[in-house]
Parts: structure tokens; sequence; C-alpha cells
């Protein structure tokens, strides 16, 4: 594996150790807390549960956040421990190679732990299709439109076929400990959504693409952000008053996504050293944008539908142009598939 780490654009050492300073003790003490005052969450949760006819998932909700705080506490010291590990032993390239490894379990541990969680809690049904093209590294793009949908990549690729996939992901998920510590010692890159300069935001994701190593790819999510309704009529707005007639016709068309940001996919098409390209839609997590969208019991017993799609190498378009229209055709299809998956 490459010893390349992630990295984010204008931080420093002391931004990192401030922001941690923080958000370390903060799980630790939501963990405690949590615990403490269980009987009484549990007792109210239930009652209103009850109230509801038990079609709410108050408690259910709170168990599941006691489950993501514990993952939290355990990922925090056990990434410790590697580091100190490392600091007291040998600086040796079999050394990196096992520091690696290490902190690759402990991600697909994580992930696995909360989605796994979350199929028993919620009864979930999985219905996943097209599992066949996800053997072999790729350039994974992802529908986004929810918390838990972070978690197919490491249930269906990671888990099952031992590929590790670098992440682009937005830059206020470094809030989250785990994601911050295990996500800087990896190969990652955190965005800034809102910087002033782009391009060296989108060097930053194309480095991703340097020293991969056979089991590797990169996961991107081309629409930047999750779906809501909100967003897609921004989104328009947006395109009406800047005149781009041609992209309110195509973000109209799409009815459960938003057009992709062409920067980023685009940009690791144009690098792309020799990998196939595979899209991932899913439609069920629709209703739990936000952690307190599980309250309401929306997502119970809920069949959650996946779809891979793998396009090779040979088959991509080598023009920009052509990439745009392609990554736009790709895209619409996505959005049929929801559409006819929800009717079923």
């Amino acid at each position: 594996m490459s010893e390349r780490r992630s990295t984010v654009r204008g931080e420093t050492r002391a931004d990192i150790w401030l922001r941690r300073a923080v958000s370390v003790p903060a799980i630790y003490l939501g963990f405690a807390a949590a615990l403490v005052t269980a009987p009484l969450w549990i007792l109210v949760g239930l009652c209103v549960d009850l109230a509801n006819s038990f079609r709410s998932a108050s408690v259910r909700t709170g168990l599941m956040l006691v489950i993501y705080l514990g993952c939290e506490v355990i990922g925090i010291a056990a990434s410790f421990g590697y580091w100190v590990a490392r600091m007291l032993g040998k600086n040796t390239s079999a050394a990196t190679q096992s520091y690696d490894r290490r902190h690759l379990r402990l991600q697909r541990w994580w992930t696995g732990t909360l989605f796994q969680a979350a199929i028993r809690l919620f009864r979930l049904k999985i219905r996943a299709e097209g599992r066949a093209a996800l053997d072999r590294p790729m350039i994974l793009m992802l529908r986004h439109t929810s918390i838990a949908d972070a978690l197919l990549a490491n249930e269906f690729i990671s888990k099952p076929y031992g590929i590790h996939l670098r992440y682009v992901m937005k830059r206020e998920l470094l809030l989250d400990p785990c994601l911050d510590i295990v996500g800087h010692r990896l190969p990652n890159y955190f965005v800034d959504r809102e910087s002033d300069d782009p391009r060296e935001e989108l060097a930053g994701v194309v480095k991703l693409l340097s020293g991969l190593g056979e089991r590797e790819g990169v996961l991107i999510y081309p629409e930047g952000t999750r779906f809501t309704q909100k967003k897609r009529d921004r989104v328009i707005e947006r395109f009406s008053e800047q005149g781009k007639l041609d992209m309110v016709d195509r973000a109209r068309a799409l009815r459960h996504t938003l057009p992709p940001r062409l920067g980023g996919a685009l940009a690791l098409l144009e690098a792309n050293p020799g990998l196939d390209v595979v899209f991932c839609a899913h439609t069920g997590f629709e209703t739990v944008g936000r952690p307190a969208d599980l309250l309401d019991g929306s997502l119970l017993d809920r069949e959650i539908a996946v779809r891979f799609w793998r396009v090779p190498l040979a088959d991509l378009p080598t023009d920009e142009t052509e990439r745009t229209e392609w990554l736009f055709e790709r895209w619409q299809m996505i959005d049929d598939w929801i559409e006819s998956n929800r009717s079923a």
C-alpha cells in the first residue's frame, strides 16, 4: 500500500489537535452519559413508542446511538494503541504495512458493525444486484441520499472482496473522531466544498489515484451532497439564474438524484490509471438524511434495494465532452432505476 496519507488543504497540525481536543472527549462523555441515563431514556422511549403503537423507533434509535458511540470509543482507543506501538517499534517498511493493515481492519470493523446493527435494530431487508461486478478494483461513483449509504461500499466491496477504497469525503466529517484519525492515516481526501481554490481541491482528489495497490480503488459521491427535494430545486434555480438552460433540463429530468458535480468525477476519469468505473444506485434510505430521522420509525422493516453496474475501461469515453454526456446519461439511468424500484 502507498504510504501517502490523506490531506486537508490549509489545515495545520494545531488545527487537528484543537479539533480532537474537543471531539474525542465529547465522544467519551456522550457514551458515558448514554450508559448512565439508559434506564431513563429507555423508559421514555418505550412510552413514546407505545403511544405510537410501536410505529416509531425511539428505543431503537437510542440503542443505535449507543452502538455508534461505543464504536467510536473502541476505534479511538484502538487507533491510539496502534500509534503508540508504532512509536515504540522499528520504523521499517514492514512496520508501516502492518500499521496500515491494522487501520484497514479497524475501518472495516467500525463500518461493518454499524451496518449490521442498523439491519438488526430496524429489521432491514437488503436486496443487491450486480454484485459480480465488485470483485476487482474500481472507481466507484455512489449515489448519496442518507447517513447510511456511506456504509454500503464496505458491506458489498471491502468486506467480501478485500478491496480498499480511498474515499473522497466532505471536510465536515472531520468532526467525527474515528473518521478524522483513521481517515488521516489512510489515503483519503477531505474536500472543502466552499473552497476559494477549487483547482487545489481537485488536485487533492486526483492524488488518490497515485500509488494504488492491486486491491485498491477510489470512491466519490458525484452529487457532492445528500439529495433532498429542496436541494434539487435550488440547483435548478441556480442553473436558471446562470442561463444554463441545458443543465436546467437535465436537472429537471432527475427526480431522485442531484445532477452530478462534474469537477471531481471528470478529474478522476481524466487521470484514471486504468480502472473500470462502477456505479451504485440504491433506494430505501431516503427517509434518514439525519440521525434524528430514525425516530419516526420510517426505516422499520424497509427493503433496501442496491444495484451496481461496472463499465469496463475499454468502454469509457476519452473526450471530456463525451465524458460529460456519458456521466449524465449514467446518472439518468440511476435515477430511472430508483423510480422503477420505488414504484415496485
